[in-house]
């Protein structure tokens, strides 16, 4: 999908830039493929805002994304690439031979008309699934699992993906777009290709009620507010905040890692995404 500019006849639309999805399907999704999806405005069960920053934003339904693929062996033709308010990617309806529809994660190059199917060993195109124990290295994928049967869980963004570089004793090697090398077992499933979308992150929304519509709250920054609301407040005229940046609850942010030491899944992490790039 190709990036649409738009000429400044108001305000608003100085500067705007959003993807042109003209070639998605313009009707509603499947009925028995959505549910309703309640908003909390970032407040948890007892009705605190556990999320600051979120509320408000147009209406959704959720669309029942097939995450799994574990319908095996059974070739689906794709019907359409639908628009999903729910995530940044696009989404694919796909129809199996038994007559059944799913939604899939659309990856790039998948067009209406092309055949998928999930299976232990197959080819190697776009929107095909299988167990990394089938793949050949080098593949790029999306939708991968951390436990088998699962779903998919890493790589399901706009523009996402991770190439699978090696095996070492019943677990796959993977790359992920950070630059984190980390392993996950052979029998998980992933989906082969990138997540369609690419361009979702060189949006320019051109208005604050852009964001409103994705139920975004305006952001307040700590070095405007008085010392009683922020650590960074308060002080004569401008001040930067002080050395050290924080969080409201004094939590060290702007890069700061907070990641537990003793997670049991940080044996399978062979390199950080915060080591340091090779050349530089």
């Amino acid at each position: 999908m190709a990036l649409k500019s738009y000429k400044p006849t108001t305000p608003g639309q100085r500067g705007l830039v959003l993807i042109d999805r003209s070639e998605l399907w313009k009707g509603r999704p499947v009925k028995s493929l959505t549910e309703g999806l309640t908003k909390n405005g970032g407040r948890n069960n007892t009705g605190r805002i556990t999320m600051r920053r979120k509320g408000g934003g147009a209406k959704r339904l959720y669309r029942i994304v097939d995450f799994k693929r574990s319908k095996l062996d059974m070739p689906a033709t794709v019907e359409r690439i639908e628009y999903d308010p729910n995530r940044t990617a696009f989404i694919a309806l796909i129809r199996y031979e038994d007559g059944t529809q799913n939604y899939i994660l659309a990856p790039q190059r998948l067009g209406v008309g092309d055949q998928v199917i999930a299976a232990a060993k197959t080819d190697v195109k776009p929107g095909n699934a299988m167990p990394f124990s089938g793949m050949p290295i080098g593949t790029i994928v999306h939708n991968i699992e951390l436990k088998q049967g699962k779903g998919g869980q890493i790589a399901r963004a706009a523009g996402t993906y991770a190439q699978f570089v090696g095996r070492d004793g019943g677990y796959a090697q993977i790359r992920l777009s950070s630059g984190e090398l980390r392993m996950v077992r052979q029998e998980c499933m992933a989906t082969i290709g990138a997540v369609s979308n690419p361009d979702n992150s060189n949006q320019n929304l051109g208005k604050a009620g852009r964001n409103r519509h994705y139920g975004k709250r305006p952001s307040v920054r700590g070095v405007v507010m008085n010392p009683i609301d922020h650590p960074h407040g308060g002080g004569e005229g401008r001040t930067s905040g002080g050395r050290h940046p924080v969080t409201p609850w004094g939590k060290p942010t702007k890069g700061a890692r907070t990641r537990n030491k003793n997670k049991a899944s940080s044996k399978l992490i062979l390199r950080s995404r915060h080591a340091k790039k090779k050349g530089r």
